[in-house]
């Protein structure tokens, strides 16, 4: 481990990380400067800290290796969310222990959305603004945002953004150069961002609402400026919009780069991926509204369509976003929404979950072992859009798939273990794992009640889920550091 230079590079990307204070300081002073001081002392805590680590080790260069990647990236993730926490603690209108603290900053950064904070509405809006700024910059990834705007790096970004990238084929670039091809996903990030505000706007929200819920709707992670979520609005035709720019989230956005680089939309059709994920989300949408309207939820059924279509997007994109008290329906629909939330969005995309293309691959791989029973001696390649799937890749998804379900259940035995009913650890997993945020039973709407170690245990949830167990637990092992 070339500690020198993890040490340069984690200085600067708190100096980058320290310019995220300067929106809340400026929503703050338009705001007669309610909690302005939690942001003033964040910022000059970061950029000091940065300052010290990175300025002695300015002019040292280094390559890069992909194990110094995944500590950098790890750790990236836990100290920001402990840095990004100061805030939450300092503010006067929460006084929030470390524990809830970090909880909320971890559930910001890696867009699940789950939250201990009540009373939303009252809350100063540089609060308010900074929980969402949170969602955005950890939908993208501020190391990608690193690697796009700062070459002065003066490393191979590529070790960092394939720590950091998720879904199963990490190698792949946009374009030749990594920086190049971060600045092409951020600039599609972006893009995305201002449409979704605009329309958000143009369809009835106030400028603030409008940006705030911009940020965690294309991040698909679900924060509100409102207690009530998007059941504040009351409003059709905000749903409908939000419904639309969560499922464009949750489409891998090298997709989105190649139909507005050839400027045709044949990139989106020939995808595998993309068809799969658009039919689950229209069958299970169909079977929720059904079930729903079947179950006399609503008194129109129009109403059952647009509730049920919208929880079961949210969901699936992992937004958690919500439009009514999906708990207490009939309980076929919120275990189903739980179970939607397991398959994601798709790989390359702000979603959680385990990636619609690791479904799709799971699935043609049991199929192949069941021909391989009847014909032993046939050759059963497993294809995908015309192409042969590699070894290597179909060993990475059972691995994954393998670790993700170990670990899902030990965090679920631990967490019962600490007093928590079976519902709800499984929920609490689930929607962590997944970065949905909302679950069932006792967090079905907040993390607030829960004990401080099933807090941490979600926050360690949170972290695998957002850098898809891999880059995690791979510094459990021995060998990474023996070698």
């Amino acid at each position: 481990m070339n500690t020198r230079l993890l040490l340069k590079i984690f200085g600067l990307l708190l100096v980058i990380f320290s310019f995220s204070m300067i929106p809340p300081i400026i929503v703050s002073m338009l705001d007669n400067q309610r909690e302005l001081t939690p942001f003033t002392y964040t910022f000059a805590i970061l950029i000091t800290l940065g300052a010290i680590l990175w300025l002695p080790l300015r002019g040292y260069q280094q390559e890069l290796r992909s194990r110094d990647g995944f500590i950098i990236v790890t750790l990236f993730w836990v100290v920001f969310s402990a840095l990004g926490a100061i805030p939450f603690m300092v503010s006067s209108s929460l006084s929030m222990s470390f524990t809830d603290a970090f909880f909320e900053a971890m559930s910001g950064f890696t867009t699940t959305g789950a939250t201990v904070v009540s009373g939303l509405d009252l809350l100063p809006k540089s609060i308010l603004f900074y929980r969402q700024q949170l969602q955005w910059l950890g939908g993208m990834g501020i190391i990608v945002l690193a690697v796009a705007v700062l070459p002065i790096l003066g490393i191979g970004g590529m070790q960092l953004f394939r720590a950091e990238t998720p879904g199963p084929i990490k190698d792949t670039k946009l374009t030749p150069r990594i920086t190049s091809t971060a600045k092409a996903l951020y600039s599609i990030y972006i893009v995305i961002t201002l449409a979704c505000a605009l329309a958000y706007w143009a369809a009835g929200m106030s400028g603030f609402d409008a940006i705030a819920h911009s940020f965690s709707t294309v991040a698909n992670g679900g924060f509100s400026t409102h207690d009530k979520s998007f059941a504040y609005f009351d409003s059709t035709l905000l749903e409908t919009i939000a419904i639309v720019f969560m499922i464009l989230s949750g489409v891998n956005f090298a997709l989105h780069y190649g139909a507005w680089h050839s400027r045709s939309l044949k990139a989106y059709w020939r995808d595998t991926e993309l068809r799969t994920y658009l039919w689950l989300l229209f069958l299970a949408s169909v079977l929720v509204s059904g079930y729903l309207a079947l179950s006399d939820g609503y008194q129109y059924i129009m109403s059952d369509i647009h509730h049920g279509s919208f929880q079961l997007v949210s969901f699936m994109t992992t937004s958690g976003f919500s439009v009514a008290d999906f708990a207490n329906w009939p309980d076929f629909i919120p275990v189903l929404l739980v179970f939607s939330g397991f398959v994601g969005g798709c790989a390359g995309s702000t979603a959680g979950g385990l990636k619609i293309i690791r479904v799709v691959l799971l699935a043609k791989q049991s199929a192949r072992e069941i021909r391989a029973l009847v014909h032993p001696s046939a050759q059963l390649p497993i294809m995908l859009a015309g192409t042969q799937v590699g070894e290597k890749v179909t060993q990475a998804v059972w691995g994954f798939f393998g670790l993700y379900v170990a670990s899902f259940v030990v965090l679920m035995l631990l967490m019962m273990a600490a007093g928590v009913d079976h519902i709800t650890a499984f929920s609490a997993v689930a929607a962590c794992i997944n970065n949905v945020g909302p679950g069932l039973g006792e967090v079905a709407s907040s993390f607030a009640g829960m004990s401080d170690w099933v807090k941490w245990l979600s926050a360690f949830a949170m972290l695998l889920g957002r850098l898809e167990i891999f880059t995690v637990l791979v510094l459990f092992s021995p060998t990474f550091w023996r070698t």
